[in-house]
Order: structure tokens, then C-alpha cells, then sequence
């Protein structure tokens, strides 16, 4: 991790030892067992709180993502619905002609083409 071989920490150990002496020797290694492994605990739930961000991101935008496509595809159904329904509405090649009674002129009914705004006035 840091690089260090068993010679260098044996030289650090012998160093220890000749400045705390042996009778401090052991508390000194306690106690700095202790914040390694507070370090260590610290390290790893910082590290575990980030992948689960990570991860929840990754939800909320997988989440979005499929909102969108729902969207989409409802669009899409829709469109098609009203594609259909403008397809069926079409008026029919032949209209049945209408006869007129004296004094009474016929109403204008649909152009054969579907039409309206092509209809001309009876004469």
C-alpha cells in the first residue's frame, strides 16, 4: 500500500522501541492500532456511502429514462389513434343523389371526393 518493505518496518520498530522505551512500547501500539482501525471503519462507510449514491443516481436517472419512454410510446399511440381515426373518417367514392321536391331545395350534402368546400349550389 505505502510501499514499505519488512526491513523498513523493522527499522521503525527498533526505533520505537530505543525512544518509548519497552514499557511504553505496548500502549503506544494499541493505541495506534486503535486509529488505524478508526481509519480504517471511517474509510470503508465513506467508501460504502458513495457507491450507494452512486447507485441511487443511477436509479433516479434509469427511472427518468423509463418515464420518458413511457411517454414516448403513449405519444406514439396516440398519434397512431388519431391516424386511424382520420383514415376511417374519410366519406365514401359515391354519394346517393338527392331528389328535390318542388319549392324545396335540397341541402347540400358531401362531395363525392369528401370535400365539403367543393359543394355548388343547386340551380
Amino acid at each position: 500500500m505505502f510501499d514499505i518493505s519488512f526491513s523498513e518496518l523493522a527499522l521503525i520498530g527498533v526505533i520505537a522501541l530505543l525512544v518509548l522505551g519497552p514499557e511504553r512500547m505496548p500502549k503506544a501500539l494499541r493505541t495506534l492500532g486503535l486509529w488505524i482501525g478508526r481509519a480504517s471503519r471511517t474509510f470503508s462507510t465513506m467508501k460504502a456511502e458513495i457507491e450507494r449514491e452512486i447507485g441511487m443516481d443511477e436509479v433516479r436517472r434509469q427511472l427518468h429514462n423509463e418515464a420518458i419512454m413511457d411517454q414516448v410510446k403513449r405519444l406514439e399511440r396516440d398519434i397512431k389513434g388519431e391516424k386511424e381515426a382520420h383514415d376511417g373518417t374519410v366519406a365514401p367514392a359515391s354519394t346517393p343523389e338527392v331528389e328535390s321536391t318542388p319549392g324545396q331545395s335540397p341541402s347540400p350534402g358531401p362531395a363525392a371526393n369528401g370535400d365539403s368546400n367543393n359543394v355548388l349550389p343547386p340551380r
